[in-house]
């Protein structure tokens, strides 16, 4: 059974100064506020630009609207996580003194932050519009998504492989891209076909090759994931290896979702 019951040492390792929790707070905000702006934008530029628009009805408007931000999210965190991930010397080895599992900077915790609004705003809309923009798959990705970042951001720990999971959302754009062509009426057209190739192709690199790396990068690092505090959620191991197993499923199958 899962106890979320945290205890004194995990605790006392979150401790951190008002700028830091008003950091966070601000890139939760800025998040959730990114996403209510472009679901405006994105009707706005959808009634002006496309003449189809106007004969969808209000499930497909609302989807519509929802992959828009879903998609600009995806295009801002996978760049910035690419950055931190290869461009940046944040998880260099020993660039900081520290190991590369507890490296973070305010521009990760930004990105973290950031993220997390995101994900905020779609469940809420998921929930609030419940089935509409999905089932209980999504709800449990989210779920599993805000919980990662939320103890990656307040412990410090472990940031390079929150990231690197992050950086799998470079294919949603080629997913909602392939929904609104689908819902256009453009399903045998060339651009839909290039769409799925791309898909295909960030899928494996993105997706299955990324996963490779991240495995192999925690076997190179193994003596590093081992002093994450494991003890911040009283659970078996079984229950763990369950849980990684059920993260890195939803993280395909939100891949091949239409």
């Amino acid at each position: 059974m899962l106890e979320f019951a945290l205890p004194s040492s995990f605790m006392s390792s979150i401790l951190h100064t008002p700028s830091e929790v008003f950091r966070w707070l601000a890139s939760i905000f800025l998040g959730i506020t990114m996403c209510i702006i472009v679901y405006q934008v994105t009707g706005v530029i959808s009634l002006l630009c496309f003449n189809d628009y106007g004969r969808l009805g209000k499930k497909e408007r609302l989807e519509r609207k929802n992959r828009g931000f879903s998609t600009f999210h995806a295009i801002v965190i996978a760049f910035a996580s690419l950055y931190l991930l290869l461009f940046s010397d944040q998880f260099k080895g020993g660039s900081h003194g520290k190991s590369v599992i507890n490296n973070t900077s305010t521009l990760s915790d930004s990105v973290l932050g950031i993220s997390l609004g995101y994900f905020l705003s779609d469940l809420g809309m998921i929930l609030w519009n419940f089935p509409a923009l999905g089932g209980w798959e999504y709800v449990l990705h989210h779920g599993l998504s805000m919980f990662s970042i939320f103890l990656s951001l307040m412990s410090g720990q472990g940031q390079i492989y929150i990231l690197m999971v992050l950086f799998t959302e470079s294919t949603t754009p080629f997913v909602n891209l392939r929904w609104y062509l689908d819902v256009a009426g453009l399903k045998n057209s060339k651009l839909y076909m290039f769409n799925g190739i791309m898909l295909f192709t960030g899928w494996l690199v993105a997706r299955m090759s990324l996963f490779i790396i991240f495995f192999f990068h925690m076997y190179l690092h193994f003596d590093e994931p081992r002093k994450i505090d494991v003890k911040a959620l009283k659970i078996t191991k079984r229950e763990a290896i369950y849980i990684i197993f059920i993260g890195l499923f939803q993280n395909c199958y939100s891949a091949a979702m239409p």
